[in-house]
């Protein structure tokens, strides 16, 4: 999985008092940033596999500080602890926290049997990554539901044209990870490229949450 995991983030930025959009994007895939992070100094590893799953060839053996659920929490907790601290909303915090944590249960639809509960065996996943024609469309659809989803909760006084622009950077990047060319082994340009995705997406999304806030029919819902 990859733009699903920005999924709950737009959800979650649509609720009065949400942390900015660029905030919830990197809280999306904080436990990838830090998985690429780690992979740099060998704390957690992985390695090219061709074959090892019918859409990607990383075999993600090590990663018990990231995509263990406890992993996943700890990342969570301290991630809403700084935005909390930040922002001053335990609205924010929360929503901020329970972002970081969709994660590992978005990734346990596609991993093959590779995240933990707490970094050792057992490892879960069920393993969609080896069924594209229900991958794929999933992602989709995840995607998809929570843009429709904030575009009609916030509203925008300089229209909805970064929005958009933030959905093509969205397929773009999803389609060069589906269709692009695979790494045939691990180099430490995985990690870098992972890290300037991320860091490239979540300052689009910055700039298109810019200005948008909660509709007021929402936030009188919520009220």
């Amino acid at each position: 999985m990859f733009i699903g995991h920005f999924a709950p983030a737009l959800i979650a930025a649509a609720r009065p008092g949400a942390a900015g959009l660029g905030t919830l994007f990197v809280a999306a895939q904080i436990v990838d940033i830090g998985f690429a992070v780690l992979l740099v100094p060998g704390i957690e590893a992985m390695r090219i596999v061709p074959g090892i799953t019918a859409m990607n060839p990383m075999d993600l053996h090590d990663m018990p500080y990231t995509h263990s659920l406890l992993g996943t929490l700890i990342w969570a907790a301290a991630f809403g602890a700084v935005v909390g601290f930040a922002t001053r909303r335990k609205a924010a915090a929360i929503g901020a926290a329970l972002v970081v944590a969709s994660h590992w249960f978005i990734d346990l639809l596609v991993h093959i049997p590779d995240l933990t509960l707490y970094g050792a065996p057992p490892k879960f996943g069920l393993g969609l990554w080896d069924h594209p024609l229900i991958a794929m469309p999933l992602e989709i659809v995840l995607i998809g539901g929570a843009i429709f989803y904030y575009a009609r909760r916030t509203d925008a006084p300089r229209g909805d044209g970064r929005l958009w622009a933030l959905v093509g950077l969205l397929l773009l990047a999803q389609a060069v990870d589906w269709f692009g060319p695979k790494a045939p082994v691990y180099s430490l340009a995985i990690p870098a490229t992972m890290l300037a995705a991320y860091a490239l997406i979540a300052v689009a999304a910055a700039w298109a949450g810019a200005g948008r806030r909660a509709s007021t029919t929402t936030a009188a819902r919520v009220s």
